[in-house]
């Protein structure tokens, strides 16, 4: 049985969506799975009971022309399209409450590999109508979809994702278990690997 990691991970996150466009990679590599569990970025931080991207930056590394300079830099070692995100016209939050939905219909990697095309490779300034147009490119019933988007049940699903995150010590996305280890962030991701070796070895994770 293939070995799970779970990835909590936000849409609206560049390191996000940059470590996912490795985790197929990886799975081949190590013979693992990732589970996904999309979360309210913001409100995880929130529950850590602080929130770098508010106010002044607590370091180089929030100030907004670095972080893109370096999506950019990942983007281009990795291979892959990046474009930086623009304002969104939905609550970005909501977007996890989105996924969630997928998920309860089984189809959460496609729907977020979607939603993160559409951020970061087309652009685009994602509006609430998208979000069903997304399901259907995902393969889901547009009406199913928006049955469970509506569902009060899909914000409970989310809130115990991220409760749960929480509990495990995660406090920013993306983010990695494998097993009980935590790893935090899209460059963490060679020893997310190395890791995922060792546990299948037989070694403490």
């Amino acid at each position: 049985m293939a070995l799970a990691v779970d990835f909590y991970y936000g849409l609206g996150s560049r390191y996000s969506y940059l470590a996912s466009t490795q985790l197929d990679r990886i799975a081949a590599a190590t013979g693992c799975r990732f589970d996904w569990h999309p979360l309210k970025s913001g409100a995880l931080m929130e529950l850590r009971g602080g929130h770098p991207f508010r106010g002044e930056p607590a370091s180089g590394q929030y100030e907004w022309p670095y972080r893109r300079l370096d999506a950019e830099a990942w983007a281009e070692y990795y291979g892959v399209p990046y474009r930086e995100p623009v304002e969104f016209r939905v609550d970005p939050a909501y977007l996890a409450v989105a996924a969630s939905a997928a998920k309860r219909l089984g189809a959460v990697e496609a729907y977020s590999r979607r939603l993160f095309q559409a951020i970061f490779v087309e652009g685009g300034a994602i509006a609430e109508a998208d979000l069903i147009g997304f399901a259907a490119d995902a393969g889901l019933d547009a009406q199913a979809f928006r049955t469970r988007l509506d569902d009060p049940a899909t914000a409970e699903l989310h809130e115990a994702a991220l409760q749960e995150a929480h509990r495990r010590g995660a406090f920013g996305v993306p983010t990695f278990f494998v097993g009980k280890r935590l790893f935090w962030g899209n460059d963490r991701l060679p020893l997310v690997a190395h890791f995922i070796r060792k546990a299948r070895a037989g070694g403490p994770a």
